[in-house]
């Protein structure tokens, strides 16, 4: 009794005055009309409901039999949720939370520690907490995954507008932008490029807007001023100091050779001002990392067990995605043993030309 309900989207705002198993009395505090098939928010309380009801288990079955490379997890309200949807997919889907409840805000650092992506879904968030308690705590949450080496998207009512017109305005192209200067990985339309009437003019006012930003000095000094971050292992060393050597170098990109994708995460998270070129034989990973900032993907046909034929498959796909030519220099990070997950212990400084890797480099 006294718990608020809001519904259609928190336009209608109710308190529960009387309730038993199945029912709730309401008293009215703010009215309107209710359309179809819209939800009901209980923002002060933790639901003692599954994440997951049979129909969703159903659906991340089919998901992951099809392939899809990710499944982003709504309500969710505690890490507990998120072990349920990783144990169904096991391996088989990477696993995004969705940002959108006060208890989730409050049980962050144990859900990103078990999730493999964020979506901060601002707008269930904005119904269920105080809409200005929502830019603080996004700018929050970035930080968080940023520190966590994992991608977060910014989504929902970012070009609201532009469902029913072609031009966004001002205060949208603002909220994009800075989305985008906080260090988001990704950010997001939604019905925007689902139901609105200017689909294509919308993502091409997102796209135009990010590259306008990524292209300012200011941006630039923002990523380097929030590199605050703690390093403590070798791979994370490793990764730093490539950031550094291409930054005061004449380096044209870090290639990193990896299994799961954690590595070029590693080196994401260091947001280099030269392209991240990420080396897998495993397409789900390169499908998977194509969501993380600033990483391009190559595919690696046939299996790399030794030094030197790392450093020529790195410059080859280095020369081949058009990111260096025979003249240029790449910073390559591998690990050895090659093929085992998490053994980033290698960084080298290379040449592109072959004939001088074949020339210098051990096997």
């Amino acid at each position: 009794t006294g718990t608020h309900l809001l519904v259609n989207d928190g336009k209608i705002r109710m308190r529960v005055v009387e309730h038993g198993e199945d029912f709730a009395i309401c008293e009215v505090e703010v009215g309107g009309t209710i359309s179809d098939r819209k939800g009901v928010n209980v923002p002060e309380v933790v639901l003692p409901i599954a994440a997951l009801t049979e129909k969703d288990r159903n659906d991340l079955e089919f998901a992951c039999e099809i392939g899809v490379d990710w499944l982003a997890l709504s309500f969710v309200q505690r890490a507990a949720d998120v072990a349920e949807a990783r144990r169904l997919a096991n391996g088989r889907a990477a696993v995004l939370s969705k940002i959108e409840k006060p208890s989730a805000v409050k049980a962050f650092e144990d859900i990103l520690a078990v999730s493999d992506g964020i979506m901060i879904a601002r707008g269930d968030l904005g119904v269920e907490l105080p809409v200005q308690n929502v830019p603080p705590i996004q700018k929050r949450l970035v930080h968080f995954c940023r520190a966590a080496a994992k991608p977060v998207i910014v989504a929902t009512q970012m070009l609201e507008s532009m469902i029913e017109s072609p031009v966004p305005t001002r205060a949208e192209v603002s909220d994009v932008a800075t989305a985008i200067y906080e260090g988001a990985d990704a950010v997001m339309l939604s019905a925007e490029s689902a139901a609105g009437n200017y689909p294509i003019e919308a993502v091409s006012t997102m796209a135009a807007v990010a590259k306008e930003v990524e292209s300012d000095d200011t941006y630039r000094r923002v990523l380097e001023n929030s590199r605050i971050f703690q390093r403590r292992t070798v791979a994370e060393g490793i990764v730093s100091a490539a950031r550094e050597i291409a930054v005061s170098t004449d380096i044209r990109a870090i290639c990193c050779f990896t299994q799961s994708g954690s590595t070029a995460l590693l080196a994401a998270r260091e947001r280099p001002l030269v392209p991240i070129l990420a080396l897998t034989p495993l397409e789900r990973t390169a499908r998977r990392l194509c969501l993380s900032w600033g990483i391009s993907c190559h595919v690696i046909q046939g299996e790399v067990d030794r030094f030197k034929q790392a450093v020529v498959s790195a410059a080859r796909a280095a020369r081949t995605s058009g990111l260096a030519d025979d003249s240029d220099q790449i910073v390559l990070i591998a690990g050895v043993p090659f093929n085992v997950p998490g053994t980033t212990n290698i960084l080298r400084v290379a040449p592109c030309a072959e004939r001088l890797i074949y020339a210098t480099d051990p096997e």
